[in-house]
């Protein structure tokens, strides 16, 4: 049995290779098309015009069902080895909650391009990568109150290190953007998919754009180390039907199903 055959290891394989290779169709179309410069562009600029915006939008957002699929299964595997931990609950409860609201920023991201609805875009953006990094912190902080029982101290520590690492690039994102969004370089800057080095705000910009793509590389590290934590849990579904047929029956006899999504693996 192959690796991503064991359990539902997958699943965070599918996200980061499918969200990977969004970013990179949709980048090679817009360099392609000259619709943006080869040189470290925005992330959604590189899916703000026809076509790419289209493959853009389409790619991302059925990578946003696979990321609500791998938080969930996540959610339910430490819920499962911590089922009388009143603070692991909580962290965990908190944790679902940030990582589905980032797959909703994902989503908003995809399909409200920043040369369009510029608003609604940054709230998607910072639902994404905002939210989305306090869930890596949360369940950062599982792992180091799970171990080492339950987790080893080698996945604690590499995740803090990405942690750290999204932090930094999140910092240096948040700063040099709010600076060159701040008026002192022009109006147009959010319609700009083109810069020279001669531009105003130009260092900024490069700035801005390599933390970006070091902020979703560090995202993809990050989901990466549930390959072997998904490896031992498994999806089962059992229905159980009272009654013999589909129609309307007597009380006591209505149609009902139970099923247990998730099951751990001994």
């Amino acid at each position: 049995m192959w690796w991503f055959q064991q359990g539902l290891s997958f699943l965070p394989s599918a996200l980061v290779i499918w969200t990977a290779a969004a970013f990179i169709f949709s980048y090679i179309t817009a360099i392609t098309l000259h619709h943006v410069d080869p040189a470290l562009p925005y992330i959604s600029d590189t899916g703000t015009v026809a076509p790419e915006k289209c493959l853009f939008g389409v790619m991302l957002n059925i990578a946003a069902v696979l990321c609500v699929a791998t938080i969930y299964v996540r959610y339910k595997q430490v819920h499962a080895l911590n089922p009388e931990e009143p603070q692991i609950t909580k962290l965990n409860k908190a944790g679902l909650a940030l990582g589905l609201l980032s797959c909703l920023g994902l989503s908003i991201v995809a399909n409200f391009q920043k040369t369009t609805i510029f608003a609604a875009h940054i709230c998607g953006a910072v639902l994404t990568f905002g939210l989305g990094s306090i869930y890596m912190f949360v369940q950062t902080i599982l792992s180091y109150k799970m171990q080492p029982k339950i987790h080893s101290k080698q996945i604690f520590w590499i995740r803090l290190l990405v942690v750290i690492w999204c932090g930094v690039s999140a910092f240096s994102m948040l700063t040099c953007s709010s600076l060159l969004y701040s008026g002192h370089f022009g109006s147009d800057i959010v319609q700009k998919l083109h810069w020279n080095p001669e531009d105003k705000g130009y260092v900024l910009h490069m700035i801005t754009t390599a933390a970006e793509w070091s902020m979703s590389f560090s995202f993809f590290g990050f989901f990466l180390t549930y390959i072997r934590d998904f490896q031992k849990i498994s999806l089962r579904i059992e229905a159980n039907i009272q009654g013999l047929t589909l129609y309307d029956t007597a009380p006591g006899l209505i149609n009902s199903e139970r099923t247990h999504l998730l099951s751990k693996d001994s």
